[in-house]
C-alpha cells in the first residue's frame, strides 16, 4: 500500500468566521435577501489552496504552509499574544521553529493567519475583489515565512514581493500601500 504524501498547503477557516457577511464599513449595501456583493465574498478554500501552492512554488518556499482565514477578533488575540499588539491586523506569519532534524524541518515552513474582515475593508478601499486581497496577503505572509522582513531589510522584501506579484498577476502590495507619499514621489523622479 502506498503512503500519501503530507499536504504542502492547507486553508483553514476560523469557526467563528461568517464567510459571506459583508462589512457595512466595506461599503456593501446589500439587503439580507440578496447577501453580500460577489466581490466581497470569501473565496473558496479550493481557489485559495491552488493559489497558495502556486505562490509558495514561485517564492521558492519549501515545506507545509497552513493559512487560517480568521475573524478580526481572532487576529487581534493572536497579534496580542505573539506580538504584544492589542489590535486587529490583516496578516500574521508564524515561521516554523528550526528543528535539529533537517528532514523534519523541511516538511513545515510555518503558518499564516489572515483577518478576513480587515481584508474585506482593504479590498473595498483598493477597488478589487476580496479574493485578490487575500491572495496579496497570502503572498506577503509567505515572504515572511521565507525569512524576509520589510521593517529591517532595506527594501529586499518589497522588491521580491513586487516581482512575485507581477508573476502571479496581483495588484499593488502592502509594503507599497504603506509607503509614505513623499517616498513614492521621490522614487518616481529621474
Amino acid at each position: 500500500m502506498h503512503q500519501l504524501a503530507a499536504p504542502r498547503t492547507m486553508i483553514l477557516l476560523d469557526p467563528d468566521l461568517e464567510p459571506d457577511s459583508a462589512s457595512a464599513s466595506a461599503g456593501a449595501k446589500q439587503t439580507a435577501a440578496s447577501g453580500p456583493s460577489k466581490a466581497l465574498r470569501t473565496p473558496s478554500t479550493r481557489t485559495l489552496d491552488q493559489f497558495l501552492s502556486e505562490a509558495q512554488a514561485a517564492a521558492g518556499l519549501r515545506g507545509q504552509v497552513t493559512v487560517l482565514l480568521a475573524t478580526d477578533a481572532t487576529i487581534r488575540d493572536l497579534n496580542h499574544r505573539f506580538r504584544g499588539k492589542d489590535e486587529a491586523t490583516d496578516v500574521l506569519s508564524f515561521p516554523a521553529e528550526p528543528l535539529k532534524n533537517t528532514k523534519a524541518a523541511e516538511r513545515v515552513a510555518g503558518d499564516v493567519a489572515i483577518g478576513v474582515e480587515t481584508a474585506r475593508r482593504q479590498a473595498a478601499e483598493q477597488g478589487h475583489m476580496l479574493a485578490t486581497e487575500i491572495k496579496v496577503l497570502i503572498l506577503h505572509g509567505l515572504l515572511h515565512l521565507a525569512g524576509y522582513d520589510h521593517e529591517t531589510d532595506a527594501g529586499k522584501m518589497q522588491r521580491r514581493e513586487r516581482q512575485l506579484r507581477a508573476r502571479l498577476g496581483l495588484p499593488r502590495g502592502l509594503i507599497e500601500r504603506a509607503a509614505p507619499k513623499s517616498t513614492k514621489a521621490r522614487r518616481r523622479k529621474p
